[in-house]
């Protein structure tokens, strides 16, 4: 059955991820409501969440669903689906082609699927637990770096999180020769670390929705992922250190030092 979760899930993904970039095709059109720089939703994501809510619901009915817009659907099965259903609404909105449909499902508090679609570059990210990772059908693999001096290292912030702690992160990276990257797609920066785009991604504090789908590819790619209570960050989020096996060491060290 956990095949048929998976098979299911990247077909959800990518056509969750084509109904997103309708409405992105044409923004001039889209009902946009702004709490604050971070905090925006649109028509789009309520929209898309609605499709993937509705989908895994007929698909899976005794399965808890939790998302972003809608809060939790309590389940009775050992199954939990995570849905951003856009996770980079401000670059979606000011139309920056750096956003991604994320869905993972969580087994018995234990992280089992993560797909990743991103629909500009109409790249397909996936993973099952002990299955290895893949981009478009071909297997994926982290990076072979071995120093924070080659290649980027993936940074998010948030306005959740702790400013000096990020301030700090980069500080500790720079004056070791390395270099960051932020495209504002937490969810697509960790599906680069997995692909070997960057050498890894760390955030003081991501939700489940943004992270969980990621640290299964990073893992099923060969990277290593900071240990967390998943059960616990499927409602309040954790800390994310994913990085390829080459640094991870170093990560970690810096984001021991560095997040508050």
């Amino acid at each position: 059955m956990s095949q048929d979760r998976f098979t299911f899930a990247k077909a959800l993904v990518k056509r969750a991820g084509v109904f997103a970039h309708e409405y992105y095709m044409r923004l001039d059109t889209l009902n946009i409501e702004s709490k604050g720089h971070q905090d925006m939703v649109s028509e789009a994501d309520r929209d898309t969440e609605a499709l993937v809510r509705n989908a895994i619901a007929q698909a899976f009915p005794e399965d808890t669903i939790v998302g972003e817009e809608d809060g939790v659907n309590k389940g009775t099965s050992e199954y939990t689906w995570i849905i951003d259903p856009i996770d980079g609404t401000a670059n979606f909105i000011a139309s920056i082609p750096q956003w991604c449909v994320i869905i993972a499902c969580v087994k018995n508090g234990e992280k089992h699927i993560g797909v990743i679609y991103d629909p500009c570059a109409d790249e397909l990210f996936a993973a099952e637990k002990g299955k290895g990772a893949t981009i478009n059908g071909t297997p994926m693999r982290v990076s072979a770096s071995q120093s924070l001096a080659n290649g980027s290292l993936g940074l998010g912030y948030n306005a959740r999180g702790n400013k000096q702690s990020t301030k700090n992160a980069i500080d500790l990276l720079m004056d070791e020769g390395g270099i960051f990257f932020r495209n504002a797609s937490g969810g697509l920066m960790l599906a680069y670390a997995a692909s070997g785009r960057l050498i890894g991604y760390i955030e003081d504090h991501m939700l489940s929705w943004d992270c969980m789908a990621g640290l299964t590819l990073v893992e099923e790619a060969g990277g290593i992922v900071q240990e967390i209570d998943v059960a616990d960050a499927v409602m309040n989020g954790c800390k994310v250190v994913a990085t390829c096996p080459g640094v991870f060491d170093q990560v970690k060290a810096l984001t021991d030092k560095s997040f508050i």
